[in-house]
């Protein structure tokens, strides 16, 4: 049966598996070496531990059968070394194993973690408009810990124990073939109705993982808005809001929880049979001569070891099923058909002009209610156009279709006769320049913010483009200069003076088209102007796209394309649109403070 995500999948994303084992079983395949060695190591752990009550035996044997006349260490020579070879193996093959768990673990982790965020970044825009950041973030995490603790319940719990068991029985039937079936018996029937009843308990695991992941999300939405949350005076509403989701987590826990309690009474009542049934024959065995003192001793023993070892055997299987769901969760969330993917051939974007076409374009957010039908536009190679309309007239969604957010539903947008669906995205993002309305910054230095454009730049361009956008008149102020922290997504910083960061990283990225969407909306006026004089200076031969609603700063542009219901109703420049007393001359009458009415 072919994988569900190898449908749609970018070419360089990791190839994984979408099914929950064979995605643990890809992400242990790079250490299989390592496992084989820890499965030897814990093999040789277990069996040194479980043949310690065969040394015992042979002891109590020899304490009963010694001669009066001989000494009794000389008669106990060989099961005495045989108990201590059988103790310092234990401790040699387990720390062995421990050390090999050191080297392999965090590595582990780490090629999960590496894995699930590779395949993370290729989802679309529209993916990440539907899932919280932190949600996601900690879905990684919790993932990457969870394929460990599977791997490792494998190798640390239930491979030792199945060692434990196989020995001790051999060991048992060795004794008396009847008390070899008993125990037997019990194992078996233990183990199968543990496995039962971790089953019926994994839906309830996986149940809370989602709600602690989604509790998760909601924590780091709030954190992230704590800002506004203040602006609001909204404090106790958002306790209360959240409050009803820890309530629901509390709630799921409780219900994995009791059913878990259940499953330990089960327990202690299996494993006190056991204890009680395996003394009560050996004793009575004993009595009748079927079995002697050493035997007797190896009996209980082993009963001993087998029941401590069982005895989380049932809380064990319910942690690796929580373990298994929350992989699970992980692999289901992350590991979808990517939306938007390169053709199989895709080239490189040649960006020679700049000459932007919407050729018959039709796309819709939901394809019952297009937003542009049959669209159909050219933006010349060098043109400096606005776009104007009220919100919701399709501005940003013309821009994000040349960013290939979304595609149409037919129809091609081409860029120097080249159709950008059939180009690889990053060659398209890397000849285009955004600058968003609400700049995306990260907790780095204001140096790296605007390096980030072109991480390769000297010096001297840096500082070029941080003067062209007014940066450098607000960092020079800053006691670290360029190596100042900005916060978490610029938090340090003002509005504008984010803005003025995300112009300058774009102007040192030098791309051939800009796209400006409100970029210059938290700046004043004054300081608008002048680094629009700079940009036009600098942008020079590039195609510009503008999108603003203060009419103000499109009215020196060669073109402005006049937005109404996703059609373009006017085009042309400012004094030719004013003439023409249009839409464009009402909006431009009608604007308040140098903005537009929303409607």
């Amino acid at each position: 049966m072919p994988d569900p995500a190898s449908s749609r999948r970018a070419s360089d994303a990791p190839q994984l598996p979408a099914h929950t084992g064979r995605f643990i079983a890809y992400c242990l395949h790079a250490f299989r070496g390592w496992i084989v060695l820890m499965l030897l190591l814990e093999t040789g752990q277990a069996a040194s531990n479980i043949l310690v009550p065969y040394a015992i035996k042979a002891i109590m044997d020899g304490v009963a059968h010694a001669p009066p006349e001989t000494s009794l260490f000389d008669q106990l020579r060989q099961p005495l070394l045989w108990l201590v070879a059988l103790n310092v193996a234990e401790i040699v093959f387990s720390r062995a194993s421990g050390a090999v768990l050191i080297l392999v673990g965090p590595r582990l982790r780490q090629r999960t973690a590496q894995a699930l965020y590779a395949y993370l970044q290729h989802h679309s825009v529209r993916y990440f408009s539907q899932h919280f950041a932190g949600a996601l973030a900690h879905r990684i995490s919790e993932t990457a810990i969870s394929v460990n603790h599977t791997a490792w319940s494998i190798l640390f719990d239930f491979w030792p124990i199945s060692v434990t068991f196989a020995v001790s029985l051999a060991m048992l039937f060795s004794v008396h073939t009847t008390l070899g079936y008993f125990v037997a018996a019990w194992v078996l029937a233990y183990t199968a109705i543990s496995y039962w009843l971790a089953t019926r308990c994994q839906p309830y695991a996986q149940a809370f993982a989602a709600v602690r992941s989604q509790v998760n999300g909601k924590i780091v939405d709030a954190v992230s808005n704590m800002q506004t949350i203040k602006l609001f005076a909204r404090q106790a509403d958002e306790r209360a809001y959240l409050h009803r989701y820890l309530e629901e987590e509390v709630k799921s826990g409780r219900r994995t929880f009791w059913y878990m309690e259940r499953v330990r009474w089960f327990q202690f009542i299996a494993v006190a049979l056991l204890k009680l049934g395996t003394v009560y024959y050996a004793l009575r065995l004993w009595e009748a001569g079927q079995i002697g003192v050493g035997d007797f001793t190896l009996c209980v023993s082993v009963a001993l070891l087998v029941i401590n070892d069982a005895r989380n055997l049932t809380r064990r299987f319910l942690e690796f099923f929580e373990y298994v769901g929350n992989v699970a969760n992980g692999v289901a969330t992350i590991i979808q058909p990517h939306d938007l993917i390169d053709a199989p051939d895709a080239r490189p974007l040649q960006v020679t002009h700049g000459r932007i076409e919407y050729r018959h374009v039709t796309f819709g957010y939901d394809f019952e209610r297009p937003v542009f039908e049959d669209l159909s536009v050219v933006i010349e190679p060098g043109q400096r156009v606005g776009l104007v309309g009220y919100s919701g007239s399709g501005k940003s969604t013309f821009a994000a279709l040349l960013l290939r957010y979304y595609d149409p539903q037919s129809g091609q947008i081409l860029i120097d006769g080249q159709d950008i669906a059939t180009v690889s995205q990053q060659s398209l993002h890397r000849q285009i320049g955004l600058i968003p309305q609400e700049p995306q910054l990260f907790h780095r230095s204001l140096r790296d913010n605007i390096a980030y454009g072109r991480p390769e730049a000297s010096d001297a361009e840096l500082y070029d483009a941080a003067r062209i956008a007014h940066v450098a008149e607000f960092i020079d102020d800053m006691p670290q200069g360029y190596d100042a922290l900005v916060g978490e997504r610029g938090v340090k910083l003002s509005g504008g003076q984010r803005q003025r960061i995300a112009l300058a990283r774009v102007i040192l990225k030098d791309a051939p088209i800009l796209v400006f969407d409100e970029a210059t909306a938290s700046l004043d006026s004054v300081t608008e102007k002048t680094i629009q004089d700079n940009l036009d200076r600098a942008t020079g031969q590039k195609t510009v796209m503008v999108i603003a609603h203060r009419l103000a700063t499109l009215a020196h542009l060669d073109r402005i394309l006049v937005f109404d219901h996703g059609r373009i109703v006017e085009d042309g420049d400012h004094a030719t649109l004013l003439a023409r007393r249009g839409l464009y001359y009402r909006l431009w009458s009608m604007q308040a403070d140098g903005f537009l009415p929303e409607s």
